[in-house]
């Protein structure tokens, strides 16, 4: 009996979600794809340890048209490497693209690839390329996983040049944020490159091959964290120099001259963001080396992501201003509009006004008017000067009633709310574990698709008993009068709370019972203001929500009470 087993069910099967869009394939005529797997860099240039021995196994003989289970057509080889190889295929059920690896059963290396990609299908974070199905069936072992239609390798991206300051800061934000949340769940890459980070239109960036491109390769670690903090590092300072970060060439960049040893990326190519060269050298420098502030050395994602947020955000480039178009008049406005079309070459006469009335009947005409407009010059100074005398008997029982209406309305005039910047932020836990930490920037980055979430609880709308409350403390960079704040959520139902309160510093070293409340609201919709009845001055305002909609399930948690914030704006 065929034995057949999946590592994870398909959702589109039984949620009726529309599938995902099929990929098309994305080679460019000079052969450089945009999201295929390209092995052929050493491990020894990415500074991975190097594969074991593959086994013995040869893959098996398949071709174009070949169908998996009567499922998953092969399409395209794109990969044939120590004894599997990886395939852009059709998922004929759900009509979409996806990825296949292929290796026969009796491969060294085959059983540790299953165990992998059941492993990583069931992390389940979109920040991933998802693996769909992982079987073994008779003498086959293959993986299914996800096939980007908008996506574009790193490699591709720094084919025409380093990455501008903001998008290097995206990308290792992101991708550190998502490695340490893999490690969190025992998981690893160790096969982090260019190839493996890709970027969809949307800018979000996402990593493919979680523990299962190691797996394939026989790759392990005794420092899996650290081989990882490092891969980042890697890719960092490639995205800021156009360079690989070691004497051999890899990934299609040219590696450091030999015999410099290893120097900071803004020493390597002028204009280099300080604080991203810095980093870049904290995650790559393990062995004692350390930045020029010498900041003490990332070992580990979750330390990169706390190095990212003691950061100065990077905000993203002003938009190039472009003048709008000249008014240009039509040519009915011109005067042309009907006229026959100049024959070029041909001088156009210039139009002459026309003659002035000399007739008999046009000077009467004339004197007509003239004698109509004076007599309504005189009725209307008349009628004005009896108003102006009707009026002054009252000027003066009225003037102090005005005046004092004038400054009553003048006193009552103030200025409008203006926003207040926020420098830095900080998740406050009051008990219990935090929530999302490394996601607590998103929101004040002026980018509505993303967000701060909470987890998932399983009654609600009130968090207690499971937490008195979570939130966010902002610094607003010195004290201010804060008087509103606007909160951008991300789940409708039930309703969400949220209090303000005024806090002495990122970590408050009073509980909330001890803070001074500025305002409070509550809201079942995705926008929620805040609005105090008088201003308090604070550099330090905590944003505590103590109730949360029952939301359901998405791809970072299942149906329950939870809330995400996806922009805050404070007044003053």
């Amino acid at each position: 009996m065929a034995e057949r087993s999946t590592a994870a069910v398909d959702v589109a099967d039984n949620s009726g979600d529309e599938p995902l869009t099929a990929q098309a394939d994305q080679s460019t005529a000079d052969g450089v794809a945009n999201n295929r797997e390209r092995d052929t860099d050493s491990d020894e240039a990415q500074g991975n340890p190097t594969s074991e021995e593959s086994g013995k196994a040869s893959p098996p003989e398949l071709h174009s048209g070949h169908k998996l289970a009567r499922r998953y057509r092969l399409e395209e080889c794109v990969t044939r490497l120590d004894g599997f190889s990886s395939w852009r295929a059709v998922d004929e059920k759900l009509r979409r693209a996806v990825g296949v690896h292929l290796l026969p059963a009796d491969h060294a290396r085959a059983r540790s690839a299953l165990a992998a990609a059941r492993s990583s299908a069931l992390l389940g974070d979109p920040r991933f390329v998802q693996v769909l199905d992982a079987v073994e069936d008779n003498d086959l072992v293959y993986v299914v996983h996800e096939w980007l239609p908008d996506a574009t390798e790193l490699t591709a991206l720094l084919a025409s040049g380093p990455l501008e300051a903001y998008d290097a800061y995206q990308m290792v934000s992101q991708v550190a944020s998502a490695m340490a949340a893999a490690h969190r769940e025992g998981l690893a890459h160790l096969r982090l490159s260019p190839n493996a980070v890709l970027r969809t239109s949307t800018g979000q960036w996402r990593i493919r091959g979680l523990a299962v491109n190691a797996a394939l390769r026989g790759i392990s670690s005794d420092t899996p964290q650290r081989t990882d903090t490092e891969a980042i590092g890697a890719l960092l300072y490639a995205t800021l120099t156009q360079r690989w970060p070691y004497e051999t060439d890899a990934h299609g960049l040219a590696g450091l001259p030999k015999d410099i040893g290893l120097i900071p990326p803004d020493q390597v190519r002028a204009g280099i963001h300080r604080g991203l060269s810095e980093l870049a050298m904290r995650a790559l420098a393990n062995d004692g080396a350390t930045a020029s502030r010498h900041e003490s050395p990332c070992t580990t994602p979750e330390e990169l992501v706390k190095a990212i947020g003691e950061m100065p955000r990077i905000r993203p480039p002003e938009p190039a201003y472009t003048a709008p178009p000249q008014y240009q008049r039509t040519a009915y406005q011109q005067g042309a509009y009907g006229r026959p079309a100049p024959h070029p070459g041909v001088t156009q006469p210039v139009p002459t006004p026309p003659p002035p009335l000399q007739s008999r009947t046009g000077k009467a005409l004339k004197w007509s008017v003239s004698a109509l407009l004076i007599a309504a010059l005189g009725l209307g100074s008349w009628q004005l000067a009896d108003a102006l005398m009707e009026r002054g008997g009252k000027a003066d029982n009225q003037n102090q009633t005005q005046t004092t209406d004038g400054n009553d309305k003048n006193d009552e005039r103030t200025e409008p709310a203006k926003p207040i910047s926020v420098q830095t932020a900080q998740e406050y836990v009051a008990s219990g574990s935090a929530q999302a930490p490394q996601d607590v920037a998103n929101t004040y980055d002026g980018d509505a698709s993303t967000f701060w979430r909470t987890k998932k609880y399983n009654e609600g709308p009130k968090l207690a008993p499971y937490k008195p409350g979570v939130g966010i403390v902002y610094d607003l960079g010195s004290e201010q009068d804060v008087s509103a704040a606007s909160i951008g959520l991300r789940y409708t139902g039930d309703h969400t709370t949220v209090h303000l309160y005024a806090a002495d510093s990122l970590a408050p070293s009073a509980g909330v019972d001890g803070m001074k409340e500025i305002a409070s609201a509550t809201t079942t919709g995705t926008s929620l203001t805040a609005k105090a009845s008088k201003p308090v001055k604070t550099r330090y305002v905590l944003l505590w929500m103590t109730d949360v909609p029952n939301a359901p399930s998405d791809g970072y948690s299942g149906a329950g009470y939870k809330q995400a914030i996806t922009d805050v704006t404070f007044k003053g």
